[in-house]
């Protein structure tokens, strides 16, 4: 295996990886829609979202994730998942300041997706293994 297949083959796996990650939160907006309506709240201070609310979200983040996943729209899709992952992670700072309570410790697996995210996003050209954009 030459460098330029490993490092294709890399990305690959990443984005593979944070797409997995991404769609279950994303598919929690339709199968679970009360329970997104909480995370709204609690980490994001907006109350009060109802299914439907949820749906379109849903709908919309799915449809980014699509992009996503077939390497397509990469600027757009790559930074959209970046930054959805990081308001989500940056959101989520009471929980880093006490690690050892309740399941806590969980959150602290977002930055290495975060990283992955970025780089990603940083190497988005080089990431063309079973991509349909350019």
């Amino acid at each position: 295996m030459n460098h330029q297949f490993k490092l294709k083959l890399s990305l690959l796996l990443m984005r593979i990886g944070i797409f997995v990650v991404m769609l279950m939160w994303t598919l929690d907006k339709f199968i679970n829609p009360g329970h997104s309506a909480k995370i709204f709240e609690k980490f994001y201070f907006i109350n009060g979202l109802e299914s439907t609310i949820m749906a379109v979200i849903g709908f919309i983040e799915l449809v980014i994730l699509a992009g996503f996943v077939l390497g397509v729209y990469k600027r757009f899709c790559y930074g959209a998942v970046l930054i959805l992952h990081a308001v989500s992670t940056f959101s989520s700072y009471q929980q880093y300041l006490s690690p050892f309570t309740g399941s806590h410790l969980l959150f602290f697996a977002a930055w290495p997706m975060l990283a992955g995210c970025l780089m990603l996003y940083l190497l988005r050209q080089d990431d063309s293994l079973l991509t349909l954009g350019k």
